[in-house]
C-alpha cells in the first residue's frame, strides 16, 4: 500500500513539475523551489508591507549599513511566481545602495528570471513595490532619528 501511495505521489510531483516547466522558465521554478531570504527579519532597519490587486500580501526587511543594503529578506503568501520575485529581487538589491535598489523596475527582475507569462507579471510589480516601501520606511525613520 505505501509503494502505490510512493508511486502516486511521484506521478502526480513529475506532472506538477511537466507543468510548471511548460509556462516558467528554469529560473523561476528554481527561485520558487529553492527561494532565498525568506523570513521576518528581526529588528530590521527598514520594512515595506505591500498587498497586491490579486490578493497577494508581500512583506521586505532590509538590514543596513550606511546607505548600503547589507542584507534583505522577505515574506510572502503568494504563488510560486510572488515568490521567485521576492527571491530573485532580495538577492538583487544586497550589497547596493538604497538609491540604486530605489531604481529597480519590474522589467529588471523580469528579465533575471527570462520572463514570467502576462498573467504574472504583476508579481515582479509587487516585489518591486515592497522593495520601494521599505526604502521609503528606512529613509523616513533615518529622518526622525
Amino acid at each position: 500500500m505505501t509503494a502505490d501511495l510512493d508511486r502516486l505521489v511521484e506521478g502526480l510531483e513529475r506532472q506538477v513539475m511537466e507543468q510548471a516547466r511548460a509556462v516558467y522558465s528554469d529560473k523561476v521554478i528554481q527561485e520558487f523551489h529553492n527561494p532565498k531570504n525568506v523570513g521576518r527579519m528581526p529588528a530590521p532597519d527598514a520594512c515595506g508591507i505591500v498587498h497586491g490587486w490579486c490578493g497577494d500580501t508581500m512583506e521586505v526587511y532590509l538590514r543596513l549599513d550606511g546607505e548600503r543594503i547589507v542584507q534583505a529578506s522577505f515574506m510572502t503568501d503568494g504563488c510560486g511566481p510572488t515568490i521567485a520575485c521576492a527571491s530573485m529581487l532580495t538577492q538583487m538589491a544586497t550589497g547596493i545602495s538604497l538609491a540604486e535598489a530605489a531604481r529597480i523596475e519590474p522589467e529588471d527582475l523580469l528579465a533575471l528570471l527570462d520572463g514570467l507569462p502576462e498573467e504574472n507579471a504583476h508579481c515582479a510589480e509587487l516585489a518591486v513595490n515592497t522593495l520601494r516601501e521599505a526604502i521609503t520606511n528606512g529613509n523616513e525613520s533615518r529622518i526622525e532619528r
